[in-house]
């Protein structure tokens, strides 16, 4: 159901490849499987980053290119795309989204890092010389990154945050994001403090369980559409 002139345009492919990286099965598949683990569940609304925006669409397609020949199989899922955050920048590169794959470690925050960690990450995120904050995509994507993270942890607007932090300099303003992110993270961090091993474990057998067996009851339907399901 996908044409390969799909996927040679998708932008994760393209920007690969165009890095030198090999142009294997997996990259080349991987639009199709997350398309598949979307329409699989039968998803009607899917929360996504901005760099995931051309991933759904395909999916859209997908979805109505199997209705249109097969029947009313697959709803057509919409994108939930959050106002703030919908696309993390890196902290060494702010034109750059971040990604736990950067071999810099100072690039990303993981959910599980220490306060101090976080902070010295913050810290030597990458800004610009001019100490005004303000929120500016073009001019200071590293203070405009900050800012929306701040206003996600915080549930501040932005303009709010330019507010109090405009003429306070970029050491204050870090700290506060540092602490804010500490904040956000610290629940989760002594929620998985407390996990016993054997508890997640089965928790993840019943969830696969539960999974299987939807996957199976929405795998025969489209069997069934197709024509696939007396093979």
């Amino acid at each position: 159901m996908t044409p390969t002139g799909v996927l040679n345009r998708m932008t994760q492919y393209k920007d690969k490849v165009a890095r030198g990286e090999a142009a294997n099965l997996g990259l080349y598949s991987y639009p199709v499987l997350m398309a598949a683990d979307i329409l699989l569940y039968h998803a009607n609304l899917v929360p996504i980053g901005d760099d995931q925006r051309q991933h759904l669409e395909m999916t859209r397609d997908l979805a109505e290119r199997f209705n249109n020949r097969f029947g009313e199989v697959f709803p057509v899922p919409e994108a939930l795309i959050p106002e703030t955050t919908a696309r993390v920048m890196s902290f060494a590169d702010p034109t750059a989204k971040m990604s736990k794959s950067d071999p810099n470690e100072k690039s990303r925050v993981l959910i599980l890092d220490s306060p101090d960690v976080v902070r010295k990450k913050i810290k030597s995120a990458v800004t610009d010389s001019d100490p005004e904050v303000r929120f500016d995509r073009e001019a200071k994507p590293g203070i405009s990154n900050l800012l929306e993270i701040m206003s996600s942890c915080t549930g501040r607007t932005i303009d709010d945050l330019v507010a109090e932090y405009a003429d306070g300099g970029y050491g204050k303003f870090k700290e506060a994001v540092a602490e804010a992110v500490i904040a956000e993270l610290a629940p989760i961090r002594s929620a998985h403090q407390h996990l016993d091993d054997a508890d997640v474990a089965r928790i993840m057998r019943r969830g696969a369980l539960d999974a299987r067996t939807k996957a199976e009851g929405f795998q025969q339907i489209a069997r069934q559409a197709t024509g696939l399901a007396a093979i």
